[in-house]
């Protein structure tokens, strides 16, 4: 089926993703940004290669169609050589990428008040510079003009305030990268998937909570069979630790020269950091504002409790 919405910012275009062709049994991880995706990344490359080490950059392994910091000729090119399963990273939603009954989607959900903070961090550890050279040197492969980019929004001093600009964020999904809005939108765009497709839903908390066990039914859902005695180092290789202690690997978005600290793009990796920020003004108000935006099905799954 064929795409009907496109997904445009600055650092990355929906459209990349015509006149890729999709193999059976492709896997495509399409989450919103901070919800975990390079997690869940690193969980297929472990399954898929059932190795702890990897033999290229995760980046490379499972490369990110849309973003426009890499030639897509380049991208297309590195697929197509692939003889393993392929694994591919996507942060847009499911009507603005290709519906095919034969490939596997993960979908991957965070708490919302969560991913906000998290983004917060991540605008701040971004190589702005490096980000739009590569951009440049890339559209200049692909033989692309570009246009002229949209003036970003002030950012608010404060942290709460930078929050709530995430919250009541009401561009359209299309032209953002992040927001309140765009996150649970992706995820509704999964939650009504037709029945036809074959759709895997992780939450970043089960993760946390229960990395091996998550990974063991991953690899069930996959029909990917893991001997015993590789599991151990599998799971240690899949730890925020391990992850950040490789980050020159692991970190995506074309690799570490795009990060200020490419370690510090893992963060803290936890849930609830919200509860420090928030009174229960504030979590009344996000409620109403959630709400407003989501299903009551996609409210009670994000959130793993209560929101009022």
């Amino acid at each position: 089926m064929t795409a009907v919405r496109r997904y445009e910012t600055s650092m990355y275009d929906s459209n990349r993703w015509d006149g890729f062709e999709l193999r059976p049994g492709d896997i495509i991880i399409s989450t919103p940004p901070k919800c975990g995706t390079t997690w869940t990344q690193m969980i297929c490359a472990l399954l898929i290669l059932q190795e702890p080490e990897l033999p290229l950059p995760l980046d490379t392994l499972s490369p990110w169609i849309d973003m426009v910091t890499r030639a897509r000729t380049d991208v297309f090119a590195d697929l197509e050589a692939q003889t393993h399963r392929r694994f591919i990273k996507t942060h847009t939603p499911l009507d603005g990428i290709p519906n095919d009954p034969t490939v596997t989607y993960i979908c991957v959900g965070r708490d919302p008040r969560d991913v906000g903070l998290s983004i917060d961090r991540h605008i701040d550890n971004t190589d702005i510079g490096a980000f739009l050279s590569q951009r440049k040197r890339a559209a200049a492969i692909d033989g692309i003009e570009l246009g002229p980019l949209r003036p970003p929004r002030p950012r608010p001093d404060g942290e709460r305030d930078r929050f709530w600009q995430w919250v009541d964020d009401e561009t359209p999904s299309t032209q953002v990268g992040s927001s309140l809005r765009r996150t649970v939108e992706h995820l509704q765009t999964f939650r009504d998937a037709a029945d036809d497709l074959d759709v895997v839903y992780l939450h970043y908390d089960d993760l946390k909570a229960d990395l091996e066990g998550q990974m063991r039914q991953m690899a069930a859902r996959l029909g990917i069979d893991v001997d015993e005695h590789r599991w151990p180092r599998l799971v240690q290789a899949a730890t925020f630790e391990s992850m950040r202690s490789r980050a020159d690997t692991t970190v995506p978005a074309g690799g570490p020269e795009h990060w200020i600290d490419p370690a510090a793009f893992f963060s803290r990796g936890t849930s609830g950091q919200w509860r420090d920020l928030l009174d229960d003004a504030d979590l009344a108000r996000y409620a109403a504002r959630v709400r407003a935006l989501a299903s009551d099905d996609l409210v009670e799954w994000v959130h793993r409790e209560p929101i009022d």
